[in-house]
């Protein structure tokens, strides 16, 4: 994917450049192409915002300052899938999703749903949500493909090897970036062989998901090969733990090393971020779009600034 008037991330953030998520994620701001994909966890047991709010009503008012900050979009979770993370029925997963799903719906964001589950996909997408954000990549439960194709809902296609409880034991790669793309590719044909809209697939490498620290960097240095794909890329990198290396122990403090991460993801060619601190990485997306901006622009003013 190259255009001569371009740079490798250029399709991305030309505002000239046909906009591939235009009616599946609208912008809510015209000058910022990057979308930002409020993280709303309603689970006990997530590794930064688990039990963060203790009712519905509380949930939903978080929900209400992420889109005030400036997110595009917000992703409801009903059950954990960090390491370790022990699997939820369907049922209690749906008890914690669809009150609160409920009560965003007047915010006027799209909402995506986190889930591997086809049941709880048809009962969000039925109860209002206009995506699905498949962490499993269709293998835990492929019917997800056949909901989304049904409702005329997107669809986020991860990689992810094993299951909460097993994947940090599968981190062996001979090349992490060409194994996931290639998963990727084989996800998303079978998406689009169930039905799913071509323009409604998006695609997730999946960092921190069966990936040692190294794979997750990688990943990140690398990550405008996935464009080969054709599809908007999804990064999921914000405080997550390959960060405390560099950034702190805790997942409270890990803001600037996330900061870093989304430098690095829209100049890779990301269409989407997954975020918990919507107004902090609203900021860095919007610096880094305008430095992209100006090397796109043969014209640059000489008036001076500090």
């Amino acid at each position: 994917m190259t255009d001569d008037r371009l740079d490798p991330v250029g399709h991305w953030t030309d505002p000239t450049a046909p906009d591939p998520l235009a009616e599946l994620l609208p912008r809510r701001d015209p000058g910022r192409a990057t979308r930002l994909l409020g993280v709303l966890n309603l689970t006990p047991d997530s590794f930064h915002d688990g039990g963060l709010d203790p009712t519905a009503l509380a949930s939903i008012e978080r929900a209400r300052l992420l889109v005030e900050e400036g997110a595009d979009a917000l992703d409801l979770g009903g059950e954990s899938t960090r390491p370790d993370a022990k699997p939820v029925p369907a049922a209690e997963e749906l008890a914690r999703v669809l009150p609160v799903l409920h009560g965003v719906l007047p915010l006027g964001v799209p909402i995506s749903v986190d889930t591997m589950k086809a049941p709880v996909a048809a009962a969000a997408l039925e109860a209002g949500a206009t995506w699905i954000n498949d962490v499993t990549g269709l293998q835990h439960d492929p019917e997800i493909a056949d909901v989304c194709a049904a409702a005329g809902a997107g669809l986020v296609l991860m990689h992810m090897r094993g299951t909460p409880r097993t994947m940090k034991n599968l981190t062996d790669y001979d090349d992490v970036v060409e194994e996931t793309i290639r998963f990727l590719d084989h996800a998303v044909d079978r998406a689009v062989r169930a039905g799913v809209r071509d323009d409604r697939i998006v695609v997730d490498p999946g960092l921190g998901f069966a990936k040692s620290a190294d794979h997750n960097l990688e990943i990140l240095r690398r990550l405008p090969e996935y464009l080969r794909l054709g599809r908007p890329i999804l990064v999921g990198a914000s405080r997550k733990s390959f960060l405390a290396r560099y950034d702190g122990q805790d997942s409270e403090d890990r803001l600037e090393g996330t900061l870093a991460t989304t430098v690095l993801a829209v100049i890779g060619g990301a269409s989407i971020l997954r975020v918990h601190d919507v107004a902090a990485n609203r900021k860095s997306v919007e610096v880094t779009e305008a430095v992209l901006r100006a090397r796109l622009t043969p014209r640059v003013s000489t008036e001076a600034t500090c």
